[in-house]
């Protein structure tokens, strides 16, 4: 996958409401009411990634913060497959 020009990436950031870019990731933090609803946020994401074949780093802290950071790994930066991650895991219900 080709890296994303600067234009671009500021472009897909407007698309992705809540998520913002730390270097050559994008990253978001969700909060959940209790650690269930966290943990199963957290296994639908893993679901999503498997399906695609790209798999973003999940942190899961303080029982119902759920810290997600995406990019792609072999391309070294940031790529639409990164987006397009993003917006599934934006359509899955928070409860």
């Amino acid at each position: 996958m080709t890296i994303l020009p600067e234009d671009r990436i500021a472009e897909r950031l407007m698309q992705v409401p809540g998520w913002s870019r730390d270097h050559d990731h994008i990253v978001r933090k969700f909060e959940f009411e209790d650690f269930l609803r966290a943990l199963s946020f957290v296994n639908r994401v893993g679901e999503i990634a498997e399906g695609m074949n790209h798999h973003p780093d999940i942190h899961l802290e303080n029982y119902r913060w759920v810290t997600l950071r995406v990019t792609t790994h072999d391309s070294g930066g940031l790529t639409e497959r990164d987006f397009a991650l993003a917006q599934k895991i934006d359509a899955l219900p928070l409860s």
